[in-house]
């Protein structure tokens, strides 16, 4: 678990995906869509990959990819982040985290 709260709070955005998952990819291209470049921890391809998962579990994700932190702190999964998205607070939260800068 120190891991996963390691690497979620070195950058001002942090996804973890599975190269595989669509809402993933999707996640991330919404990202970059606004300007933002996400730290992107792919566990299918890292070593330490089920042992995150399970860290991501503890911590409360569901599902477990993607999961979504902002400013070290978990947003939540692809249904949360579109739900901030679609009420304008995702574009406002990565702008407060300096993901973004306007």
């Amino acid at each position: 678990m120190d891991r996963v709260r390691d690497l979620a709070s070195k950058k001002a955005a942090v996804i973890f995906t599975n190269s595989s998952c669509c809402m993933c990819h999707s996640i991330k291209a919404l990202f970059y869509e606004l300007g933002a470049s996400p730290a992107v921890h792919e566990l299918d391809q890292d070593p330490k990959g089920r042992e995150m998962e399970w860290a991501l579990r503890g911590l409360g994700c569901s599902p477990i990819v993607p999961a979504v932190f902002i400013g070290g702190i978990y947003v939540g999964s692809a249904k949360d982040v579109i739900s901030l998205h679609v009420d304008g607070s995702l574009k406002q939260m990565l702008i407060n985290a300096k993901a973004i800068w306007f």
